[in-house]
């Protein structure tokens, strides 16, 4: 789940990446979905996601510090914010002991990102207990930070109590198989998206089937984060503002961002991403 304040319209927006979905929800088919003894998805398993051997792949330059590399610049030609707490949760991930998880990250953006320059990022070993870790991470840019992040980690543990959101039903069965977003390394697949050019009020709701590009694999829990953590930046700002469909932001930015893992996953297989402003 993340939480975050967005600059500008001022609302708070909640999301949730479910990779267990409902039975009656199915997710959107593709090529990737085939038989694993077809050709087709050999292939895929080839086809190493670009989160995984671009975005995510940090180059270390002493021992806590490391510098990332830039792949997609929005329109606005500021940083997007997923790349800069995916590549901050990486950095923080590899001063843990293999056996520790992501399972909650707290984050806010002090300055805005630039694309001309790498970001470094700069850990901290805040803490390091038998079942809990913390690290503070610093992205830094021109000597100053534009991202604060604090992660914890722990050991996978069962839980007796376990609850989720009642299942959609039949809002999940509508993804389309229009894909948005080709110039960025996710597949983004809408349920019942708004029309653009329709000038009318929409609740401040959005559903979305997302998953990385190319193929992952199982058993790097830590990575699979990472690139959830990349995908959780998308579309809070447009859905802030679907109850205000004559209103033209200037200027729009995240504040700060909040996320949490309550189970394993795989970040390149389909997730329902529940995206929701509940104030504005």
């Amino acid at each position: 789940m993340a939480e975050r304040e967005v600059g500008d319209t001022r609302s708070a927006s909640d999301s949730t990446c479910k990779s267990d979905c409902p039975s009656d929800a199915v997710p959107p088919k593709s090529p990737k979905d085939e038989s694993s003894e077809s050709p087709a998805h050999q292939h895929a398993q080839d086809l190493k996601s670009v989160l995984v051997t671009s975005v995510l792949n940090l180059e270390k330059l002493d021992v806590d510090l490391y510098r990332g590399r830039h792949h997609w610049v929005p329109r606005s030609q500021r940083l997007f914010g997923g790349q800069i707490i995916g590549q901050a949760l990486v950095a923080a991930a590899k001063s843990v002991s293999d056996n520790l998880y992501a399972h909650s990250l707290h984050c806010y953006f002090v300055r805005a990102g630039d694309p001309k320059v790498p970001v470094l990022y700069q850990v901290e070993r805040t803490r390091d207990g038998r079942s809990f870790t913390v690290r503070s991470v610093k992205a830094i840019q021109h000597g100053q930070p534009i991202l604060i992040c604090q992660a914890s980690f722990h050991m996978l543990q069962p839980s007796p109590l376990q609850h989720h959101k009642p299942d959609i039903g039949e809002k999940s069965k509508q993804g389309l198989n229009k894909l948005l977003a080709n110039e960025v390394p996710i597949e983004i697949k809408p349920i019942n998206p708004p029309h653009y050019y329709r000038l009318a009020a929409r609740e401040p709701k959005m559903l979305f089937w997302v998953r990385a590009r190319g193929y992952i694999g199982e058993g790097n829990m830590k990575l699979h984060c990472c690139v959830a953590a990349y995908v959780s930046d998308f579309a809070f700002l447009g859905t802030a503002l679907l109850p205000y469909p004559n209103y033209r932001a200037q200027f729009a930015a995240s504040l700060d961002h909040a996320m949490w893992f309550h189970s394993t996953f795989r970040s390149d297989e389909w997730m329902l991403y529940e995206c929701e402003s509940p104030w504005a």
